[in-house]
């Protein structure tokens, strides 16, 4: 298991080297962050000269060329200013200022987006699996009935109108009840001086429950879908009804050999939740205006801000290749048959 993680670790190396190359050329030939600058100067009256437009072109580094560039960008190997490198954790500059970078802007995002995915996906799964197996164990029954028929409706429902609906039904809650239960605009109150410890825990769990229940209720409905067509198979193989010939309670061939064994397949669909769920977030934070790493992503890309959006790329393609290599340990965790020796 050891000599296989090793090895899988090296072979991410060439992925992420290739995904840098693919999502430079992308976002550079897709927009030009000192184009975009000059136009807004010239809509506002107030249009740059020749200096000021060279210096935002130094400032942002499109005073070089573009291999150039992407090697700047990706080592920093060359940068007197310090601001620019990937593998030295630094993002490069935006459009929106000298003292600004990106890499100062994304812990902060990031966390605000890492709380809201986190308690999402984690609910995702626990309750989208559970439902999945009680639908395959009571197929064909009301409970499935009822079960399939709430997850088609969460999977046709689009994020930003279902997540306007909870939004508006929060509102309407709060003004039926002549107080604040939900709040539905922010990731946390501003913070006020003397405030305790449970006053925050509590301002920030009460500003999670609409952005939750409308991430964790997508989540769940492909979850639920993916382990009951996974149990139903398990349970019609010949190993489920051999353990049930053998006098084994139900209980414990349910447990021990059919819902281990249709985990398997979820399984892969569970470690690229976290990374799906980050992109899923970008429309939630915009319909209740958290200042996460997914609405950053909109409002830089808007701006044609290349280093921002080049950076929430890489992370979110980082993400997966991260979680493809989880799944391939789990797999053998999961299923004894597998072996990494």
């Amino acid at each position: 298991m050891l000599v296989y993680s090793v090895r899988r670790l090296l072979t991410v190396i060439p992925v992420l080297l290739a995904a840098s190359i693919f999502v430079f050329l992308l976002v550079d030939i897709s927009g030009d962050p000192v184009a975009e600058l000059i136009f807004q100067a010239e809509a506002t009256g107030e249009p740059m000269g020749p200096e000021q437009i060279q210096e935002v072109k130094e400032r942002l580094y499109y005073d070089r060329s573009s291999p150039e560039r992407f090697w700047l960008w990706l080592t920093g190997l060359g940068d007197h200013r310090g601001d620019l490198g990937l593998l030295q954790g630094e993002f490069g500059p935006t459009v929106r200022g000298t003292h600004i970078d990106v890499s100062s802007e994304i812990p902060d995002r990031l966390l605000i987006t890492l709380r809201l995915v986190g308690l999402a996906t984690i609910l995702g799964i626990v309750v989208g699996i559970a439902s999945g197996v009680v639908s395959a164990i009571r197929q064909y029954s009301k409970t499935d009935h009822a079960i399939t028929f709430a997850v088609f409706l969460a999977l046709a429902m689009p994020v930003f109108w279902f997540g306007a609906l909870i939004k508006q039904a929060g509102i309407w809650v709060n003004d039926l009840l002549g107080t604040r239960i939900f709040y539905t605009v922010g990731a946390r109150s501003p913070v006020t001086e003397g405030s305790s410890g449970w006053e925050t825990f509590t301002d920030i769990f009460g500003h999670l429950i609409l952005p939750t229940i409308v991430l964790t209720l997508v989540g769940l409905a492909v979850f639920a879908r993916f382990q009951r067509a996974s149990m139903l198979e398990v349970l019609n193989s010949d190993y489920v009804r051999l353990a049930r010939a053998k006098g084994l309670r139900n209980r414990v061939v349910m447990r021990r050999h059919a819902l281990r064994t249709a985990l398997i397949p979820v399984l892969t669909l569970v470690v690229f939740s976290l990374q799906g769920a980050v992109d899923g977030a970008i429309v939630t934070e915009t319909v209740f205006q958290w200042n996460g790493f997914g609405r950053y992503f909109i409002e830089r890309l808007q701006e044609a801000d290349t280093f921002p959006v080049m950076a929430f790329v890489m992370l979110s393609g980082a993400l997966t290749v991260i979680g493809n290599l989880v799944a391939d340990l789990l797999y053998a965790v999961l299923d004894p048959r597998i072996r990494y020796d």
